[in-house]
């Protein structure tokens, strides 16, 4: 999906499970006109999500669906689907929804799903990846954002943040600094490449700017 033609604020549909760190990075940028969008739904699959209340008091319309409510991941994935096409989204943000989506879900808005994911990726899909990183004894961790694809974790990457690996490090203080320093900087700014058309996915690879892009932008946030 390219730019929004007629230049109105593209619309964001931003899906949470946790606390909504990433949705409160996203509402900055977006009220520091750093980032030309509006979040018109935050949906999650946990009734008491942290960032619900937050997304409240913000006035924004907010959604829980409960998969204890469903049969089965499908019908689970076709209600949220549901919900999620009413906003009429360009974009939807994944910002810590902790579900794999399914292929239907994901076919249903392809090229419109965006994820980040801590790590560097293509290394540590999944999950733990602070820790793994540790494990590996890796100099440096951080964090990317790509568009989700059926495949867990391995769409085409937008762009990457890092950081250095200290002596100190445990898998906490690395998540804690992972999200503090990179993820509610890294997130925004892939969005405004979205949004803005600089980055566009076409049948050959990512775009920036015109130019396929062979390696994702990577900033240092040290």
């Amino acid at each position: 999906m390219a730019a929004v033609a007629d230049n109105r604020p593209a619309r964001l549909v931003v899906l949470i499970s946790g606390r909504g760190r990433n949705l409160d990075a996203i509402l900055r940028a977006i009220d520091a006109g750093t980032l030309h969008a509006e979040v018109v739904l935050v949906a999650s699959n946990r009734i008491r999500a942290e960032g619900l209340q937050k997304a409240r008091l913000a006035g924004l319309n907010v959604v829980s669906i409960s998969p204890k409510e469903f049969a089965d991941r499908e019908s689970y994935d076709a209600a949220l689907a549901k919900r999620i096409a009413a906003a009429q989204p360009d974009w939807i943000v994944l910002a810590g929804f902790m579900r794999v989506l399914s292929d239907a879900f994901v076919a249903r808005f392809a090229g419109r799903i965006v994820n980040i994911h801590p790590s560097l990726l293509p290394k540590y899909k999944g999950l733990h990846t602070h820790q793994r990183a540790l494990d590996a004894g890796d100099a440096e961790h951080g964090a990317s954002v790509h568009f989700v694809t059926p495949t867990l974790d391995d769409g085409p990457v937008i762009r990457q943040g890092r950081i250095r690996i200290t002596e100190q490090d445990t898998a906490d203080s690395l998540a804690d600094r992972v999200m503090a320093q990179i993820e509610q900087r890294l997130y925004a700014a892939a969005l405004d490449d979205l949004v803005s058309g600089r980055v566009v996915w076409q049948d050959d690879g990512v775009y920036r700017d015109g130019r396929r892009q062979t390696q994702p932008l990577v900033t240092d946030y040290d």
